[in-house]
């Protein structure tokens, strides 16, 4: 959820894609992740027949967007592909939502705090995922938060391709069916196992 493009900074995509990558704007706060995802696709003129690459909470829109226009293939990394995938422990979370009284602008500071959670980075790294959630709009963040804790979908669509860390602590591996599992990879591994989801993604996209 406090990520931005530069997530993707370590992904190769073939050079005869037409990419465009897709920033986070301001939500209302009724969007729900359905007409969030419908006002990406409005703002970003995501065609059917497209290709839509998404992480972590990016990944849930994705679904999103494929639920409302017919999409080529929908590629989600450390994400989850219905609201079964969530582990556990989101329904304690439902119940008790504690964030509603935290402020947004408390969770862009907390970097050194959450940082384990997500997983271990180094050096410039490290200092790429601070500087992304301490940039994210706290407006943003807080909403994300909602949204995704009560995300509902039980479709499972057919162009779906899924690929998550065994080390994830955020969507965990046990609760993901039918995905390509990275050993050793953690929630960010998009940034330290750039390597082999960047050999899983030329296979996925040569199918």
């Amino acid at each position: 959820m406090g990520a931005d493009t530069r997530i993707f900074n370590n992904i190769e995509l073939p050079s005869d894609y037409d990419v465009t990558p897709v920033d986070w704007i301001e939500p209302n706060p009724t969007d729900t992740l359905t007409t969030y995802a419908q006002k990406l696709i409005i703002q970003y003129n995501i065609k059917p027949n497209s290709i839509v690459i998404g992480n972590s909470l990016g990944g849930m829109l994705a679904i999103e967007m494929a639920r409302l226009i017919k999409l080529k293939k929908v590629i989600l990394i450390s994400s989850i592909k219905t609201s079964d995938e969530f582990p556990r422990y989101y329904k304690l979370f439902r119940a008790l939502p504690v964030y509603k009284l935290v402020p947004g602008k408390v969770f862009t500071s907390l970097g050194f705090i959450i940082r384990p959670i997500f997983g271990r980075l180094v050096n410039d790294d490290g200092w790429l995922f601070g500087d992304m959630l301490e940039k994210t709009s706290p407006t943003f963040l807080k909403w994300a938060m909602g949204a995704a804790l009560y995300w509902k979908n039980d479709v499972i669509l057919s162009n779906v391709h899924h690929i998550v860390g065994s080390k994830d602590k955020i969507f965990l591996s046990r609760h993901i069916q039918n995905a390509t599992i990275i050993d050793g990879g953690t929630h960010v591994m998009i940034i330290d196992r750039a390597k082999e989801i960047n050999k899983w993604l030329k296979q996925v996209l040569k199918k």
